[in-house]
């Protein structure tokens, strides 16, 4: 490790990096990750002079040292030479001192690695691009800076691509926990990518049609979206597609723009299973990112048509959002004669359900009772499911306060993934489970009817959602039996940023 490197509290460094930095400095930058992949995918065979070539792109800003040289050295170690053009590492605009000279100095040894400097802070976006503009490779493959390879992990991408052009593949991305730094890898099915109404990017599992479509399990899988990390694409095809829309700054959003973009244009989003790579998830975003939402207003307005609508209504700032100039992307999208977004969502991904979002039916749900309090759901981290409904002061922000009641009498919340309102036998508090699929049936315990009188009657229950003082004198939400005089259970829909409002009415 370089002098100075270590240097500080290992607190400060902790907070600094937003992982275990102190054990990550304790191992070794040539850690080998063992290969537990399907035996289909260990035993298979490459004739490597029938594969593309390929730069692998490292785009970094203020990467702890650890992290990014054991990143390096895992691709040089996995990655058969005769198949690596270089490693282009770009330098966006950093200001830590070990990044100077040291890792100039460090890099100087190694083969086949070139570092390359921005002149300022330009984002993910455009620091891969300018990595790009370096490359020699046929492919472009895309890594984080704070990654770990599984033997095996580029042949997969690189023969697919041999094998369609317009493909943009991914491996699958295994877990490094920041804290332990142990290294999970998915042995199971794979997951696939999807997105919510909010557009935040979603993992789901694989939907029975395309396991239909297999051949073999080692097939690689359709994937609505990418989470936009990791993944290899022809260099030709990029350029075709119009690479990244350089009005993003930093990261986020782009995936999605791309993910729609590439099957909107006649591409195709896959992921390989028997390419694995490990990546450190931060315990948070080591920095900060104030154009997330500018990014991904960009991807809603170029690629989304109409059903950009269902986005702003789940996010109103977004609807203010500056996003600058897209008559260039959107002249990609003529170019290229690219399909619709309904044709995306029917053809891509048949399993989401588009919201109704019909008129007086959707918004947050506030309480008459306790006039500033409005239904709220707020899911634990990695499960949805995992809480009741609750009551919080009313934000008119959408997000954790919006719902959807839809015709077939459900309250929807699809902000994190698509679950409804329930009551089960006996229960008096409403908890949240997976919503059935469109075309199947809705269970009783999920029916829900809104009356004249205000109330929100739970028929298999028979009983009223009603606000209430608790104990500790907190306010809350249960199912009680119904009572017409009780202002604690008359409720009306507002839209977010109380644009209007309404009464229930009889549908």
């Amino acid at each position: 490790m370089p002098l100075g490197v270590g240097s500080g509290c290992s607190w400060t460094r902790h907070k600094r990096y937003a992982i275990n930095i102190h054990l990550s400095d304790k191992i070794s930058l040539h850690r080998h990750i063992v290969d537990r992949r399907m035996y289909e995918c260990r035993s298979k065979v490459f004739d490597y002079r029938k594969l593309p070539t390929t730069s692998v792109i490292i785009s970094f800003y203020n990467e702890a040292w650890s992290t990014l040289l054991r990143t390096i050295h895992s691709v040089l170690e996995t990655t058969p030479a005769v198949l690596l053009k270089e490693i282009i590492l770009v330098d966006d605009f950093s200001d830590r001192a070990y990044l100077r000279s040291q890792l100039e100095e460090y890099i100087s040894n190694l083969d086949r690695v070139r570092l390359i400097r921005t002149n300022k802070r330009e984002g993910l976006v455009r620091g891969r691009l300018i990595g790009a503009t370096y490359s020699t490779g046929d492919v472009l493959t895309f890594l984080d800076c704070h990654c770990e390879c599984v033997p095996g992990w580029i042949e997969p991408l690189l023969e697919r691509i041999g094998e369609n052009k317009t493909a943009i593949v991914c491996p699958v991305i295994d877990t490094i926990d920041w804290n332990t730094f142990e290294f999970y890898m998915q042995t199971g099915e794979p997951m696939i990518g999807g997105f919510d109404w909010r557009l935040t990017f979603q993992w789901h599992s694989v939907p029975e049609q395309e396991r239909r479509r297999w051949k073999s399990k080692i097939d690689p899988i359709r994937s609505p979206t990418m989470a936009g990390g990791l993944f290899a694409v022809s260099k030709e095809y990029f350029q075709y597609l119009g690479t990244y829309d350089m009005g993003m700054d930093v990261w986020g959003g782009e995936n999605l723009e791309l993910s729609f973009r590439v099957w909107q244009c006649g591409g195709s989003l896959e992921i390989h299973p028997c390419s694995h790579v490990g990546h450190v998830f931060p315990k948070k975003a080591p920095y900060a990112r104030p154009n997330f939402l500018q990014n991904t207003v960009r991807a809603a307005e170029v690629w989304m048509d109409d059903y950009k609508q269902h986005f702003y209504n789940r996010n109103p700032p977004a609807s203010k959002e500056k996003y600058g100039d897209i008559s260039e992307r959107k002249l990609i999208r003529e170019r290229l004669k690219c399909q619709s977004f309904e044709w995306y969502l029917k053809n891509v991904y048949p399993d989401l359900h588009v919201p109704e979002d019909r008129l007086g039916w959707h918004g947050a749900v506030r309480s008459s009772g306790i006039h500033s309090e409005c239904l709220d759901y707020n899911a634990p981290d990695h499960n949805p499911t995992g809480a009741h409904l609750s009551l919080f002061g009313c934000h008119g922000q959408g997000g954790n306060q919006y719902f959807e009641y839809t015709s077939k009498k459900e309250i929807r919340f699809n902000s994190v993934t698509e679950i409804c309102a329930e009551v089960a036998d006996r229960q008096k508090y409403i908890a949240m489970r997976y919503c059935p699929r469109d075309g199947t049936p809705v269970p009783e315990s999920i029916i829900w009817e809104f009356r004249n009188d205000g109330t929100i009657y739970h028929p298999h229950s028979n009983t009223c959602i009603t606000s209430h003082h608790t104990s500790e004198g907190r306010t809350g939400v249960e199912m009680r039996l119904c009572n017409p005089g009780d202002r604690n259970q008359i409720w009306k829909f507002e839209l977010p940023t109380t644009l209007s409002q309404h009464s229930w009415t009889e549908v």
